[in-house]
């Protein structure tokens, strides 16, 4: 059973669209998608620095149209279940057909504008905890003031806060914690930091006809599948201000029989922890289009059921 899942923001590096605008009609549904959100996609997706495109406003609907351009490369898919990391469920919602391209795109447009107004209010972050036991590094990160924004299995955890909080757990890290890094984000996403912009997103939810998953989508809320269009659409809105547990969604690719996963555009966090928190799952990740023959050949071989 194949699992088709979309990264979250971090992923993004400078240049990592080129290759993928040289296929076939790629350019133009990116130009598309530019006009119909009013962002240069292929600007920020091709020339722009690692500063433009760390901007939450750019990022998010940068890396849902890369899933979705490098998804519609692969032919048809017919994945068992489908999920996204944080603005990866974005991605994934268009996936299971719960919003067409264009809808998903204009929401995270959205998104990435109240998350940027968000993030502006006071200077926070996001840091990524190689190591470590859950029971011990939460607490450590509460003592702190900081969030576990990110539960993400494999024992990686992200704690998100204000930049002296962030500081401080680089000086006192929790027992068992190898390392702490910095990611490229621009704000403490998934917690009480964001809550300004659940509201913004709110309102341009009301404006959507969201449709039933046409594939099991599984949520970052608590793992579980969700099978009614407006639930995972009310979902993505309060996902903005609380923790992603994106172990539990592993938890649920594997109780539902998961052997193979194949994550989008541009992939490579999301197989890593896959390859250590679910062995004998077969995984893809499409960072070039290089890459596609090795997803078609997983495809071909992981019949949905």
């Amino acid at each position: 059973m194949l699992v088709l899942v979309a990264p979250g923001q971090g992923a993004q590096t400078p240049g990592f669209l080129t290759p993928w605008l040289e296929l076939p009609g790629a350019a133009d549904r990116i130009a598309a998608w530019s006009d119909a959100i009013g962002l240069d996609l292929a600007h920020y997706g091709t020339k722009a620095d690692a500063d433009e495109i760390r901007d939450t406003a750019v990022a998010q609907p940068l890396l849902v149209a890369a899933g979705l351009l490098s998804a519609a490369a692969l032919g048809t898919v017919t994945p068992g279940v489908v999920a996204g990391h944080s603005v990866g469920e974005f991605t994934a919602a268009a996936f299971a057909g719960v919003l067409d391209d264009t809808a998903a795109l204009r929401l995270v447009r959205t998104r990435g504008l109240a998350m940027a107004e968000a993030a502006a209010i006071t200077e926070t972050g996001m840091s990524a905890l190689l190591g470590g036991d859950p029971e011990v590094t939460v607490p450590h990160l509460e003592k702190l003031g900081l969030t576990a924004a990110n539960v993400n299995g494999a024992g990686q955890i992200v704690a998100a806060g204000t930049m002296e909080q962030l500081a401080a757990l680089e000086a006192d890290k929790p027992e068992g914690v190898r390392r702490v890094v910095a990611l490229k984000v621009a704000g403490a996403f998934h917690t009480h930091h964001m809550a300004p912009a659940v509201a913004k997103l709110e309102a341009a939810a009301k404006e959507l006809s969201p449709a039933a998953p046409a594939t099991r989508y599984v949520s970052n809320k608590d793992g579980q599948v969700v099978t009614d269009g407006a639930e995972v659409v009310a979902r993505l809105v309060g996902q903005v201000a609380n923790p992603v547990r994106w172990d539990l969604c592993m938890e649920t690719f594997q109780a539902l029989g998961a052997t193979a996963l194949i994550e989008v555009c541009p992939g490579g966090t999301l197989t890593g922890i896959a390859k250590r928190a679910l062995p004998g799952v077969s995984t893809v990740a499409l960072k070039t289009p290089d890459d596609l023959d090795a997803a078609r050949t997983l495809i071909a071989e992981h019949a949905a059921v």
